[in-house]
């Protein structure tokens, strides 16, 4: 996978080099999102798809890059070790370049929210983009936990970004019988099963669980192909309702609007004095 750089508001767009034979480019797009089982796949009107793209979405997002070309030769982005601090450390071992013109935002109006069952998800308006999750799982490593955060390149480097994906290793066992999650170990992974966190590092922090989830809903919600100056509240979420909760809020018009962030960021200074 090679990441390149982008002319200004040319959004994040895959590039599959693996392939000639149509066209390969897909743009990291809610509307593109075809699959969600596992990890969050976009698919293009060629049928040529790229899976797992939240980590390094979130990546991007977090650390603000608005434009980019990834080139990947393969169907899915790599794992690396399930997190997304890899990419974060090799984005800021580059550099990022700015562009002359002002990023444009999302900016919420009013509360948008959904309810699948158990589940929640939705945004509301805040003066800078920030995200909270609940989670709950009936499993004494886990449990409830909760967390909330600015999305800002310091504080989702230091607190989210190095947080990895888990899961149970019973569901594992299941998933490699039909054919899947074949690269999964806990190389790239939290496995838990009925005594506890099965990977001898332990755990990188003691909410990791949670902090992954936040981490997962970052990459998703950047498919709405902008930042979003307002909370992302959700509860139990999974990629399904966060693309759902992306969609909802862009279908409905009178719910957002596009700013400036340098509008943005002199009215937060000013609202702060």
């Amino acid at each position: 996978m090679v990441l390149q750089p982008a002319s200004a508001g040319a959004g994040i767009v895959f590039v599959r080099s693996d392939i000639t034979d149509r066209d390969n480019r897909i743009a990291a797009r809610a509307t593109n999102v075809n699959e969600v089982r596992l990890g969050t796949t976009i698919t293009n009107e060629a049928g040529v798809s790229v899976a797992t793209i939240e980590h390094l979405m979130a990546a991007l997002a977090g650390l603000g890059v608005d434009d980019a070309v990834i080139e990947v030769e393969g169907s899915e982005v790599p794992v690396m070790d399930g997190s997304s601090a890899p990419f974060v450390k090799l984005i800021r071992q580059v550099g990022l370049k700015s562009h002359a013109m002002p990023r444009r935002a999302i900016q919420v109006l009013r509360p948008v929210m959904i309810e699948d069952d158990e589940r929640s998800a939705g945004f509301l308006p805040a003066l800078k983009p920030s995200i909270e999750i609940e989670i709950s799982f009936e499993h004494a490593s886990v449990g409830r936990q909760s967390c909330a955060f600015e999305i800002a390149p310091d504080i989702f480097s230091d607190d989210i970004a190095s947080a990895r994906t888990f899961g149970f290793r019973k569901d594992y066992e299941a998933l490699l019988a039909a054919g899947l999650a074949r690269g999964g170990s806990m190389d790239n992974a939290v496995v838990l099963d009925d005594d506890g966190i099965a990977n001898p590092e332990g755990l990188r922090f003691k909410d990791e669980f949670v902090r992954h989830k936040a981490l997962d809903a970052l990459g998703d919600i950047a498919l709405a192909g902008a930042p979003i100056i307002g909370c992302y509240r959700a509860a139990r979420p999974g990629h399904a309702i966060n693309n759902a909760a992306v969609r909802a809020l862009l279908d409905d018009p009178t719910s957002w609007k596009w700013v400036s962030m340098r509008d943005v960021d002199a009215g937060a200074m000013a609202m702060a004095r």
